[in-house]
């Protein structure tokens, strides 16, 4: 399959290699911005993002603006009726927020469709969830999302408020991790932890002030980890839906870590545990 655009608007048919296109990529409706570009649509950019949401089946695309240079060195091909509008890398950076790493690649694309809950309760005991409690920061959120994925969590929850929306941001944090993992947003958090009980889930709270270090308090079956916003922590109401609150074994001349930093470390913990 080869990749292509039309030949309307400046865009490229197929066989056909002209001088990459200048200065429309800027004038578009919805240039620079957080990756959210009007009517529903998720802007995406870098290499590991656009790549893994062009290989996502459950993905939808609109368009892609890209340098030469980075189609090729796409995995794969795209399909042969792909809309894509060659442009240069400083025409790329009109589409993006401010200094972004947009590695010459800008996909339009829709949202991913909601996961429920119960999608994700039925699966593997060894596969851990994580519960993110008002985590703000798209990189922390994407960092986060990376991480569950290299240690093969079964989901992320968040709040449906409180929480940041799918954008370009979290996306190239997340390193495609994005469209890998199943992010599970929800109304109420306590309530949502109330059913990951009844699933059979013990749930750890990552706190500072805990007496029981993670090693201690993780147990041998299906496990939910949560964690809150840095400085803040965990919600009262939110801690009161765990059943052990637990800290990582830091050094006393440090505080606190970073919430993806701790939640990295709480997934290494809890995949190495050994099972019976």
């Amino acid at each position: 399959m080869s990749r292509h655009g039309d030949e309307s608007e400046g865009r490229e048919p197929a066989g056909r290699r002209g001088k990459a296109l200048r200065g429309r990529a800027g004038r578009m409706q919805g240039g620079r911005g957080s990756g959210r570009a009007g009517k529903g649509a998720v802007r995406l950019w870098g290499h590991h993002a656009v790549e893994a949401a062009l290989m996502n089946p459950n993905r939808s695309h609109r368009k892609l603006w890209a340098t030469r240079e980075a189609i090729a060195n796409l995995c794969g091909d795209l399909p042969a009726d792909f809309t894509v509008e060659y442009a240069q890398a400083v025409d790329l950076a009109r589409l993006v927020a401010r200094d972004a790493p947009h590695q010459g690649l800008v996909l339009e694309c829709d949202p991913l469709d909601d996961v429920f809950l119960d999608d994700v309760l039925d699966s593997d005991p060894e596969r851990p969830i994580i519960v993110l409690d008002q985590v703000t920061d798209p990189h922390n959120v994407g960092a986060i999302m990376r991480s569950a994925a290299a240690f093969n969590a079964c989901a992320i929850v968040t709040q449906d408020r409180h929480a940041p929306p799918e954008s370009g941001t979290l996306a190239k944090s997340a390193s495609g991790a994005l469209e890998i993992l199943p992010w599970v947003r929800v109304v109420n958090l306590a309530r949502a932890l109330e059913e990951i009980a009844e699933a059979g889930y013990w749930r750890i709270g990552l706190a500072g002030e805990a007496q029981s270090t993670l090693a201690e308090a993780l147990p041998a079956g299906p496990v939910a980890l949560v964690l809150g916003a840095e400085g803040d922590g965990m919600r009262h109401n939110i801690t009161q839906h765990c059943d052990a609150l637990a800290r990582l074994p830091i050094h006393e001349q440090m505080e606190s870590l970073n919430v993806s930093n701790a939640a990295a470390i709480a997934l290494y913990a809890a995949a190495a545990r050994v099972f019976d």
